[in-house]
Order: C-alpha cells, then sequence, then structure tokens
C-alpha cells in the first residue's frame, strides 16, 4: 500500500476507534476493544476497500503506534486519545522526573492561566522527549515545549498513566508544573 493511503486508513482508523465507532454502526467494548472481523464487516458494508493485509500495515507501520491488537490478534482498539468513553484499563505508573508536552505558542498564555486540559480526550497526553513534544506542536502552529514537573506532580497525588505506544498519560497538568522550554 502507498503511504499516502496508508496515512488515509490510519486517520480513518483513528476516526472510528477514538472518536466515532457509530459512523460505521461498530461499538467499542468498555476497554475500547472492536472484533477485527466486525470492523472490517462494517468498513465494507460502508463501500470503502479495506482488508486484514490493509488493517495489519496500518497497525505495524504507524509511526505513533496508535493501534494494537489482544494477544490472540482477533480485537483491535486504539492505544490512546479516545474522545468516547473506554476505561484502557491503564494502571498508574511513576513518571521520569519531567516529561514534556508540545503546543502552540497562541495557547501558552490560556496555559499558563488553566493548566493543561484534556479538551475533548480522557487524558492530557505528555512525551518523554522534547522533540516530539515539538513534532506535536508544530501540528497547532510555531510550536512550544512545555516541561511537566512529573515527579513533584505525582509527590503532591496526581496520578500518570503510560499507554501501550508509549505515550504518558494524566487527568490535567495544573499551570504549577508547568514551565517553557528555552528555544
Amino acid at each position: 500500500m502507498e503511504n499516502k493511503q496508508l496515512v488515509k486508513n490510519s486517520k480513518f482508523l483513528a476516526l472510528v476507534l477514538r472518536h466515532d465507532p457509530g459512523k460505521i454502526g461498530v461499538e467499542l467494548d468498555e476497554a475500547g476493544w472492536v472484533s477485527v472481523d466486525v470492523l472490517l464487516a462494517a468498513i465494507k458494508a460502508r463501500g470503502r476497500q479495506f482488508d486484514r493485509g490493509e488493517l495489519d500495515q496500518v497497525v505495524a507501520q504507524n509511526d505513533k503506534k496508535r493501534f494494537e491488537f489482544d494477544e490472540t490478534g482477533t480485537r483491535i482498539r486504539a492505544s490512546q486519545g479516545h474522545s468516547v468513553p473506554v476505561d484502557l484499563g491503564y494502571v498508574p505508573i511513576e513518571p521520569p522526573e519531567a516529561l514534556y508536552h508540545g503546543t502552540a505558542t497562541r495557547f501558552l498564555e490560556s496555559i499558563f492561566g488553566e493548566g493543561l486540559r484534556p479538551g475533548s480526550r480522557h487524558h492530557v497526553h505528555l512525551s518523554t522527549d522534547a522533540e516530539t513534544a515539538v513534532k506535536v506542536g508544530t501540528r497547532h502552529g510555531k510550536p512550544a515545549v512545555l516541561v511537566v514537573a512529573a515527579a513533584r506532580m505525582l509527590a503532591d497525588g496526581h496520578e500518570f498513566f503510560r499507554s501501550t505506544n508509549g505515550v504518558w498519560l494524566t487527568e490535567q497538568v495544573p499551570a504549577e508544573y508547568l514551565s517553557r522550554l528555552p528555544g
């Protein structure tokens, strides 16, 4: 499958598995899983060409590893980023001293006033490196990288989770735990 089609399929899969499963008439279970067979049949019924080989390729080649199969390979879900109610079953884990969040400079005043909030998603997404945060911030405009004092947040009672694709998650980041990375 050419890269353009791979990206298109990945975006469609993200829409269905993270935000709007009803768009193609499927339901996610409480942990976000859906049967691969049910998913592919629903996609086909909507007139899209998307077979198991293409699905495997999207899961394997997605640069952010957004999707995962269960241990049997018969169910699939998004690793994080849902705006629909799911419980991914992640357990709290101790974060590194600092984590990073990429945003656009135009949002900084609001963020430093209100902190980071998940918006329509379940959690705020954080990374372990500034380079990833720059890429995320660039998607929204002129990038700015925020440093999150994760160890201090943990000590103050905030919980952190790590998704299967390595994205760090927390419910919110109050402004007092944020600083801007110079640059």
